[in-house]
């Protein structure tokens, strides 16, 4: 579980950093994620990641140390008390649920789709990938030899029609997102995806792959061998 929690904060910096740099630091045993210092502008929230400890403790520790807006991410392991009533007792609103979930890597099944399941080399497969989904799903930066990041989109007929990344983290990697267009789900797609991605991740020399899940997609990777070891629930504090 602390592994998986570490991964997870550390793929989570590695993403929101594309806009500006953020950083992970250890407090009292508890991750949180900082904007670095910027010359401008206002820092966005901090993001706690807190295990271990009760709801009055982290309550407690979060607004002694914390340097600004803050949100409580609070990981419970799967044979653990649900936090829900403690944290609604001291005001936290509840947001988000979201399964912690990790793969690890030994046995990863053969995947059949009508797609071709292509990595992400060039930028300008870049490019049109950050115009369909909106978004700069990888850096320029990052199209090298021994990328910090990997990305992967499912092709059909040249269209793009799913993506995925998975942020290298040494022996372990983090799936950053995993996405499906809705009239192409229920094919096989997204299970090609993520067995290309995972297996990328074991050559090269990942042990253990860790992501986040909606509950929906958590029966997907459930039968592509991932395990669930939490639940992430999000807090925020009272007004």
């Amino acid at each position: 579980m602390a592994q998986a929690i570490e991964v997870f904060v550390r793929g989570y910096c590695f993403v929101r950093s594309f806009t500006h740099p953020c950083i992970p630091h250890r407090i009292d045993n508890q991750w949180v994620t900082r904007d670095a210092e910027r010359t401008g502008g206002n820092s966005r929230r901090e993001e706690w990641s807190i295990h271990g400890i009760t709801a009055t403790q982290a309550d407690r520790l979060v607004r002694l140390k914390a340097e600004g807006s803050f949100a409580l991410c609070v990981m419970r392991g799967v044979q653990e008390v649900d936090p829900r009533d403690d944290y609604k007792a001291l005001g936290y609103r509840l947001g988000n649920t979201e399964p912690l979930m990790a793969h690890r890597l030994d046995r990863i099944p053969n995947a059949r789709s009508p797609a071709t399941i292509q990595r992400v080399r060039s930028a300008a497969m870049a490019d049109r990938l950050a115009r369909v989904a909106r978004s700069r799903m990888i850096l320029r930066e990052h199209l090298v030899p021994d990328p910090p990041m990997r990305a992967y989109v499912a092709l059909i007929d040249g269209e793009i029609v799913g993506w995925c990344r998975s942020v290298v983290l040494g022996k372990a990697s983090y799936c950053a997102f995993m996405y499906v267009k809705e009239p192409f789900r229920r094919r096989g797609i997204a299970r090609s995806l993520m067995c290309k991605m995972l297996r990328d991740d074991r050559a090269g020399g990942a042990t253990i792959a860790v992501l986040l899940a909606s509950h929906t997609g958590a029966k997907l990777y459930d039968a592509i061998g991932y395990e669930q070891l939490g639940t992430l629930f999000l807090f925020t504090p009272p007004r």
